[in-house]
């Protein structure tokens, strides 16, 4: 009998779980935490697998004369045109340094999907709860804590976590797309392009 397409995958699904030690039941644990984890700058990040809805290779990307510095400009993204933050000028004011493989987070915002550029992917991470670690701006002993807890990253580091001798930061991406300054120019960049030719 012909499965369909669906329970294919569902059947994939099953038999992939079974040969993988300690799962479904460490999936569900509590006190466990997943997402995707990146780097900016010199920060480990980590953002929730419901904040980020595709990670991208960065497209061509076509510059619009008079957006902010931090706005790389747009892209068009399977017809769709996407503003680019660089999500480390943003944050820091300093530019990111642009390679091959780099990639882009694609984040859902009010008015429209915008994408954000990051120094390096390091894919799925899981912190368990005895991993949290205080962030607090007064452990000036602690050069990895110190830098999540200030500038612009206080307003998005929700909390901590201290792994294999990493200290990683879980970033809010949802609240970056609802600040103001965040939103305002991205969810303008299309209105701004009506002279502006954007490359396929």
């Amino acid at each position: 009998m012909l499965q369909s397409p669906f329970d294919v995958l569902v059947d994939y699904e099953r038999r992939s779980l079974a040969h993988v030690v300690g799962l479904p039941e460490q999936l569900d644990a509590p006190g466990l935490w997943r997402g995707v984890g990146y780097r900016i700058g010199a920060r480990r990040l980590a953002s929730g697998f419901g904040e980020v809805l595709e990670i991208l290779p960065l497209p061509q990307v076509t510059q619009v004369p008079g957006a902010q510095p931090w706005l790389l400009g747009l892209a068009n993204v399977r017809g769709n045109l996407l503003p680019i933050v660089d999500l480390k000028q943003f944050l820091e004011g300093e530019r990111t340094v642009l390679h091959e493989s780099q990639r882009i987070l694609l984040v859902r915002q009010p008015g429209g999907d915008v994408a954000v550029l990051i120094d390096e992917l390091y894919g799925q991470r899981s912190f368990h709860e005895q991993h949290r670690i205080e962030l607090s701006p007064e452990q000036v002993d602690d050069e990895a804590v110190v830098a999540l807890t200030q500038g612009r990253y206080a307003n998005f580091v929700e909390r901590g976590y201290r792994l294999d001798a990493h200290t990683w930061g879980i970033f809010s991406l949802d609240r970056l797309a609802r600040t103001p300054e965040f939103r305002q120019a991205a969810s303008d960049m299309p209105h701004r392009i009506s002279n502006v030719e954007v490359q396929p």
